[in-house]
């Protein structure tokens, strides 16, 4: 009796994307190196990997190929921001990350504030800054991009003039920027995966602030997993994570970054791709918490293998988001 043998099941191909045309290439060619090292590690994927530009829709079909699913550990305005991920959802592949939507309002500094003002999530005074309209925030102030992150562009100014010169070096390549009001005090960062909350981390620079290179190429970093800190302060910095995450619509991961003064935390931003470098926090926190890198990056690819194409078709970017 002839008996019919089981097909072996097919391994998913998943294509790792890297690059971009933002500001943090280089880091997000670092994020994807890690992420392609990690998921062959776990030896459960064909991984392939893909430094890219600027494709249009076309380019990035064929870039992508018979991949089942996509891996965009890209970071900054088009890469992390909405438009690749408008991309991905036009071609039906399914991918790691939160939806062009949440990624768009992430993205940019002011219109998460604005979401976060209804639900007692405490963030620095700021206004948006066009050139030629003045600032009517008295100084110590920090000047950043609206929409960028890895401290790029960022000039801190305690006097007028400072702001005044900041402005001018930085609105010819910036449009529009973000004042805020300075807060001094500790950094500390949340991250989140599928929607599970991660250990805080308390990051200790030696330089004045935590800046791109103490981020990515510096060594002299100190990061404390759970640091010691008052249980209001903890319950206070989860809260805002948590609202942040839920009230944008984010999905898969996050990383949520806060001052601490003698207040209490400080929101300033959350970032729906955050890195995936020997440096990063998400990654740090997640192998403190029982995940090391191979079982992240599996688990988050996994998620989006399970999920699907997103419910619903193609999501539209806010057409207010970029300023």
């Amino acid at each position: 009796m002839n008996q019919s043998v089981p097909p072996i099941p097919r391994i998913p191909h998943i294509l790792v994307l890297m690059g971009g045309p933002d500001a943090e290439r280089e880091v997000s060619l670092m994020s994807g190196r890690e992420i392609a090292a990690a998921l062959r590690e776990s030896d459960r994927f064909e991984v392939r990997e893909a430094v890219i530009d600027r494709p249009d829709a076309g380019e990035l079909r064929a870039i992508i190929g018979e991949a089942d699913a996509v891996f965009p550990a890209l970071h900054g305005r088009w890469g992390e921001g909405g438009p690749l991920q408008a991309l991905l959802e036009e071609l039906a592949v399914p991918y790691v990350g939160s939806r062009p939507k949440p990624a768009a309002l992430a993205m940019n500094k002011l219109a998460t504030k604005t979401m976060l003002a209804p639900h007692r999530v405490r963030t620095p005074r700021a206004r948006l800054l066009e050139p030629g309209a003045p600032c009517d925030l008295e100084p110590p102030i920090v000047l950043k991009p609206v929409d960028d992150g890895s401290s790029v562009d960022l000039r801190f100014c305690h006097t007028r003039e400072a702001i005044d010169a900041g402005r001018a070096e930085l609105h010819p390549r910036r449009h529009s920027l973000l004042a805020e009001e300075m807060i001094t005090g500790r950094e500390i960062t949340l991250g989140i995966v599928l929607d599970e909350l991660l250990p805080l981390i308390e990051i200790q620079p030696k330089t004045t602030f935590y800046d791109y290179a103490a981020k990515y190429t510096r060594d002299d970093t100190t990061y404390v997993v759970s640091p010691e800190l008052p249980e209001e302060v903890i319950r206070e910095c989860r809260h805002g994570a948590e609202t942040a995450y839920r009230q944008l619509g984010c999905r898969d991961v996050a990383r949520v970054d806060f001052l601490l003064d003698e207040r209490g935390p400080w929101f300033l931003e959350i970032n729906t791709m955050p890195g995936f470098t020997t440096h990063s926090l998400v990654p740090m926190a997640a192998r403190a918490h029982g995940r090391p890198m191979p079982d992240l990056c599996a688990a988050l690819v996994e998620n989006a293998l399970k999920r699907g194409v997103s419910p619903g078709g193609p999501q539209r970017l806010p057409a207010a988001t970029f300023v």
